[in-house]
């Protein structure tokens, strides 16, 4: 099998602000999102614009734009009573944006019916939310349409629709998502679009605060930049299909996407659960048949990277390439691109039993949370790999592994620990535990699956920011600060980065980067 050209997998999904030449894209999306209602003029549009760029935002999936929101800065004090779109949006137009206000205020958010399913709408909840940041502003508030109530206006008021809605007994393509993105439902807003037949002309005041507000210009503001990160320890098991395969992996990309986590790490090598679909004579050639599932993998992670909107380190794959056999992890990021890293040093297993080659380059890789490192398994017991990776900018050195008992395990988890103390980097790790008594030489799995940190007084005790308990299939969810780790790099007890001695030792790469 030739190396295989991963852009033919790529999906690019894009956010990024709207332009001029946007315009009729966005008309589109109106007509389909609220058919029946009045769209933008191209004068509204261009005044959004030119006021204020950085709250029209769109997100672009294959080169067509499926969703977008517009939004205003207010000074909200002069709206917080009884308001309605065409007041507070200044008819379309916005010359009330107020760029000293405190308040965000969301005129409309919209994504394509075709292509939801793609957590669209909560990419631009998370657009607001850093805008919000980046600008210091209180809170985002939202006059949200409550479209499935016409549905149930002739036996229910629209008070206790939203009672119902809220209570999850029923459900409302606008409300529920607005909930399930952090907002906070203060009133009900009566008038407040009569031409949305849909909502009966009703609406939800909804509120977001940003917690990281501050009133006072005088009052120092320490930024937080959290970095939500999953790791599955994952049960190994016959599979039946690719397609039951694949229903395993969603099952934890869903629970992910639910708990609105930035990354998720699977095992190393555990695609060999495949292997149940093999038929081979020798190990070998069972793992070389095992790279024939990359396409249909590639495929799966691609899309549920996407559709879930979670950066997967997809752990890593078997992969045959110009005839020579690589243990490869993939990384797809959410906006649909792809990334690679080979394992570089190989074990005396994998070596005799499949004839593994290893990979020449360390890769760093830029994500929409910052920079990060992958280092399979083995790679993170030689230091000098993770140097490599941090003097390139990774803050996160994210390890795959596959260990058959608890000796290999500590192998793998201590050198985790040290190079975070090294680097003073955060290290998540990732394995496999169960059995698969029809592969040989890969029969047993011991994990225990963790998320460290730098040893010092800023992070938990131990170093251990989320540990799995051994040997059972489940999850660990933690929130990482990346500018912990800065700070830290500059005032931490011990200063390992700063006191290399470079005087007298060096750390470099042989191969061109």
């Amino acid at each position: 099998m030739s190396k295989i050209n991963l852009k033919r997998f790529e999906k690019n999904l894009v956010v990024r602000p709207l332009r001029s030449s946007d315009y009729e894209g966005v008309v589109n999306l109106q007509k389909h999102c609220f058919p029946g209602m009045e769209v933008w003029s191209k004068e509204q549009f261009e005044s959004q614009l030119r006021i204020f760029p950085e709250g029209q935002i769109g997100v672009e999936y294959q080169q067509k734009l499926v969703a977008s929101s517009s939004s205003v800065i207010l000074d909200f004090e002069l709206y917080k009573d009884w308001h309605n779109h065409d007041e507070i949006s200044d008819n379309g137009y916005i010359r009330n944006h107020k760029s000293d206000g405190t308040t965000l205020y969301g005129i409309e958010i919209m994504v394509d019916p075709a292509y939801r399913g793609l957590k669209l709408a909560r990419r631009l909840y998370d657009a607001r939310k850093k805008l919000a940041h980046e600008k210091n502003l209180m809170r985002i508030v939202v006059g949200g349409r409550i479209p499935g109530y016409a549905q149930h206006a002739d036996a229910m008021t629209a008070r206790e629709y939203i009672d119902k809605v809220m209570s999850k007994s029923l459900f409302d393509p606008v409300l529920t998502t607005q909930m399930s993105n952090g907002f906070v439902l203060k009133r009900l807003i009566p008038g407040y679009l009569k031409s949305d037949v849909e909502s009966k002309g009703f609406a939800a005041f909804l509120e977001w605060v940003n917690l990281d507000y501050v009133p006072n210009a005088q009052q120092r503001f320490v930024p937080v930049s959290p970095v939500r990160v999953c790791v599955v320890q994952y049960q190994m098991r016959l599979v039946a299909s690719f397609q039951a395969f694949a229903e395993q992996c969603e099952y934890f990309l869903d629970v992910a996407s639910e708990y609105k986590c930035d990354f998720i790490l699977f095992p190393e090598i555990f695609t060999t659960q495949l292997l149940s679909l093999v038929q081979a004579k020798r190990p070998a050639e069972a793992m070389r048949q095992l790279s024939e599932f990359t396409p249909q993998y590639l495929d799966l992670f691609t899309r549920l990277a996407v559709k879930y909107n979670v950066n997967v380190i997809g752990g890593s794959h078997f992969t045959v390439e110009e005839n020579d056999l690589f243990n490869i992890a993939y990384l797809f990021r959410r906006d649909g691109t792809l990334g690679k890293q080979y394992k570089l040093h190989i074990t005396p297993a994998e070596r005799h039993w499949w004839g593994v080659k290893g990979g020449s380059r360390v890769e760093v890789f830029d994500t929409d949370k910052g920079k990060i490192a992958i280092q399979v398994c083995y790679d993170i017991e030689f230091p000098e790999v993770s140097r490599v990776a941090v003097e390139r900018g990774a803050q996160i050195l994210f390890v795959p592994f596959c260990t058959d008992e608890r000796y290999a395990y500590l192998r793998v988890r201590y050198c985790s620990q040290a190079r975070c103390i090294e680097n003073h980097v955060y290290v998540a790790i990732a394995g496999s535990v169960g059995n698969l008594p029809n592969v040989e030489s890969l029969g047993l799995h011991y994990a225990q699956s963790g998320i460290f940190t730098p040893a010092d007084i800023p992070f938990k005790r131990d170093a251990i920011a989320a540990e799995c308990p051994p040997n059972i299939e489940t999850v660990i969810f933690e929130d990482l600060d990346l500018e912990l780790l800065k700070r830290h790099r500059q005032t931490g007890s011990v200063l390992n980065w700063h006191d290399r001695r470079t005087d007298l030792y060096e750390v470099r790469t042989l191969q061109q980067q």
